[in-house]
């Protein structure tokens, strides 16, 4: 690869869209000068109105701008889809447009070069006043996630092998996710993928110069492109790619000691039921194990503040909210909860077999954020938990406690050991090396 490629961003999906054009764009030799406009299918056709323009289509309308640097706003964007911070807000891009229908809505796809597609991920991952090395090392993994799940797209088309990614049965369901969910674009816009919000988020001339700074590069390993992951807090241990993905194990994605010396593999065996429930119900020594209000302003936007239980947490509830939960959210009815029992853990702790137990039935679930959407009105902020039990009465549980640690599925980069590592004095170099053990970093290109 000697340049950088252009990318298919999933924006949003509605069954009527509304757009401001901030500047001229055209679809084939038909001018739209700045305006509002909007999209939206009837009979099985993509309509486009604006006050002089009128496009009918049944595949796809695409719009480009006449400069790199046009953009255009999108109205009611949905951000943090299914998470406790969901809202609507209106977003500005750069690049191109594309609608296409999907099922009875409206597609929009942003077409958009990798690097400023970059400039606005590591703006809405954290904030860009962010340390510098922090903003270098994210841009990295960034863009090397991203690489890495082309070449794997490419590979399964090739092959012609469908995508497995769950097991159910009557006993057991096993369910991991990942981008592969899209089909009809390379990426999402929202957490399922990367937060990327366009221009929306570019605030700081720090996010701009750490991409500038690493254009091209890359983590790599004797497998190709790393497929680099984060997550906001690892609690302390990160986890190991195969306990959330799929079963093969990842150069790179290895768990880790959230401390120094760097890079060391975890000093405890979480996989053992005692070692992760000391381990969960204390507080030690880790780089992301902080309080500091600054740091955490430097890597957390507004929404993600909301809380400050990163590193430890506690969720409380009634049997009955509990049991109402898993049955809306599962399709599955134990009747009254019994029990919660960890079934198999992963290196950080993290609950990668659970199960539950009820009055009418047991079933088993798996992954860690299947487990995390079960047990939670949006999703629990880890799967490394324990479970106590209050007014128990006949075997029976009045309250049901989640004691947990770390938010996310804690594979690869911490972000928020990564943001203290950055205050520490660490380069972005050494953050890498800390969190990606056994990758070199690499320049695929430079513009």
């Amino acid at each position: 690869m000697n340049k950088q490629p252009v990318l298919n961003v999933g924006i949003m999906a509605e069954k009527r869209i509304s757009f401001l054009l901030e500047t001229s764009f055209h679809h084939g030799r038909t001018l739209l000068e700045q305006g509002e406009y909007t999209v939206e299918l009837k009979g099985g056709k993509m309509i486009l109105q604006g006050t002089d323009v009128l496009i009918i289509s049944e595949e796809e309308i695409v719009l480009l701008p006449m400069f790199r640097t046009n953009s255009f706003l999108l109205r009611g964007v949905t951000i943090g889809i299914s998470f406790h911070w969901e809202k609507k807000e209106d977003q500005r891009f750069t690049g191109g447009l594309r609608f296409i229908p999907e099922g009875d809505q409206v597609r929009v796809i942003n077409t958009v070069h990798l690097e400023d597609y970059l400039k606005s991920v590591i703006s809405s991952e954290m904030s860009a006043h962010s340390s510098p090395e922090l903003l270098k090392a994210h841009a990295v993994i960034s863009r090397s996630w991203l690489l890495a799940q082309l070449e794997k797209t490419r590979k399964l088309t090739a092959s012609g092998t469908p995508y497995e990614k769950s097991t159910v049965t009557e006993e057991e369901v096993v369910r991991w996710y990942d981008r592969e969910d899209h089909t009809l674009f390379d990426v999402c816009a929202d957490d399922h993928c990367q937060r990327y919000q366009g221009i929306t988020r570019i605030i700081s001339a720090e996010a701009l110069l750490a991409v500038e700074a690493t254009t091209g590069q890359v983590l790599t390993s004797g497998e190709g492109i790393c497929d680099t992951r984060f997550s906001k807090c690892c609690g302390g241990i990160s986890e190991s790619f195969e306990k959330v993905w799929e079963p093969e194990p990842r150069t790179g994605l290895s768990a880790i000691g959230d401390t120094t010396p760097l890079g060391s593999p975890p000093a405890r065996d979480l996989r053992q039921e005692g070692e992760a429930t000391a381990w969960i119900l204390s507080s030690p020594e880790a780089f992301c194990n902080t309080s500091d209000a600054r740091i955490l302003a430097q890597v957390l936007p507004d929404y993600d503040q909301q809380t400050r239980d990163f590193f430890r947490w506690e969720v409380h509830y009634t049997n009955e909210e509990l049991s109402t939960l898993i049955r809306e959210k599962s399709g599955f009815d134990p009747g009254v909860l019994l029990h919660l029992e960890p079934l198999e853990r992963g290196f950080s702790g993290r609950i990668t077999r659970l199960r539950i137990s009820g009055t009418r039935k047991s079933i088993i679930v798996g992954k860690e954020l299947e487990i995390r959407k079960w047990l939670s009105p949006s999703h629990l902020y880890s799967s490394a938990f324990v479970v106590s039990y209050e007014e128990v009465k006949e075997g029976i549980p009045g309250k049901i406690i989640l004691r947990g640690a770390g938010w996310g599925h804690g594979v690869g980069l911490c972000q928020i050991g990564a943001a203290v590592m950055g205050e520490k004095g660490y380069s972005y170099k050494q953050i890498l090396h800390h969190y990606f053990r056994g990758t070199v970093l690499t320049t695929l290109y430079k513009s």
